[in-house]
């Protein structure tokens, strides 16, 4: 028999969420409510712009809600007045407070991009990529007041590839997270699902993005530093001091065979069309590919050494 539709409240707010909110549109559930952040400045002319949520919520006429916070407890009243059974969670970019989880008769279900218990946290996709992982996957769970610690619903794993990158890998576990979620509901509504506890076997927390991860440790393995910057592409990139400034560093590969000698980190092996070889830690050397100074443009490794000539034996960092 044909499922009833359940009305949800939807909460995210980036493009990762996009593709769950135009499944949810397509599907025999209703979307009575779409919770995202506030619009801010963009750009060097502060220019007010909503989330890409609020932009497809908008095509789609769907009610919207913006609320700065949570703490005064004037919003627990706008979701229980909007009818939603459940609410989905899909990188929203807030705690949802445990008075708020309550309000939802059958609570709040979150799409998470891993495989729980591994990569809990704020920076999943970046840190599987870091940790050189060769697969990872979606996870939808009930939501509870830990760090992505609630029940586990629906897994689906994903490949890595070898050249992915955040920003490559990141699309792909959106279009599969979508269309879990709409598996999670009707299974929920069907009764073929049961939650299940997550074990701590394999549990690891991953920590927030910051600026200061970009800067090149050249006392690390080759092999890390380019996942690295798989990791941290498109942001915070990867950075090394070069000439009293900062070289961007774009393209990276570790050197197989790799390089005799015992020169110390950080130091120039071999500079040439294909690439500047640098030596990293535990004897292993690594090849720049693609580069940029400040202030200047990005370059493939042939014609930046066309205007910087860099010598073996040079230091980086």
């Amino acid at each position: 028999c044909k499922l009833r539709a359940m009305k949800l409240a939807y909460f995210g707010t980036p493009d990762f969420a996009v593709p769950t909110l135009n499944a949810l549109v397509e599907s025999h559930h209703e979307v009575v409510l779409v919770v995202s952040k506030p619009d801010r400045p963009v750009g060097r002319r502060k220019v007010m712009t909503s989330p890409p949520v609020v932009e497809v919520a908008r095509r789609h006429e769907l009610p919207i809600a913006q609320p700065k916070g949570f703490k005064s407890g004037a919003f627990n009243d706008t979701l229980a007045e909007c009818g939603a059974e459940i609410a989905v969670v899909v990188a929203y970019g807030k705690l949802i407070p445990e008075a708020l989880l309550g309000v939802p008769p059958r609570g709040f279900i979150n799409l998470h991009p891993s495989l729980l218990p591994r990569h809990r946290g704020p920076s999943p996709i970046q840190w599987s990529l870091v940790c050189g992982d060769r697969s990872t996957g979606v996870t939808t769970m009930q939501l509870d007041q830990g760090m992505d610690t609630g029940p586990i619903l629906l897994q689906e794993r994903v490949g890595i590839e070898a050249l992915d990158t955040t920003e490559t890998l990141s699309p792909r576990l959106a279009e599969v997270g979508a269309r879990l979620i709409v598996s999670t509901l009707d299974a929920l509504q069907d009764g073929t699902v049961e939650p299940r506890p997550q074990p701590e076997d394999g549990a690891n927390v991953t920590p927030m993005l910051r600026r200061n991860f970009a800067k090149v440790d050249w006392t690390m393995p080759a092999r890390q530093l380019v996942n690295r910057l798989r990791g941290f592409t498109p942001w915070p990139g990867l950075y090394t001091k070069f000439r009293g400034g900062r070289l961007k560093i774009f393209g990276l590969e570790e050197m197989r065979p790799i390089p005799p000698g015992r020169e110390e980190p950080g130091v120039v092996l071999d500079a040439g069309p294909a690439g500047i070889v640098v030596r990293c830690g535990r004897g292993s050397a690594a090849r720049i590919t693609e580069m940029q100074r400040e202030g200047r443009r990005r370059l493939p490794a042939d014609a930046f050494l066309i205007g910087e000539r860099v010598s073996r034996g040079e230091v980086f960092g």
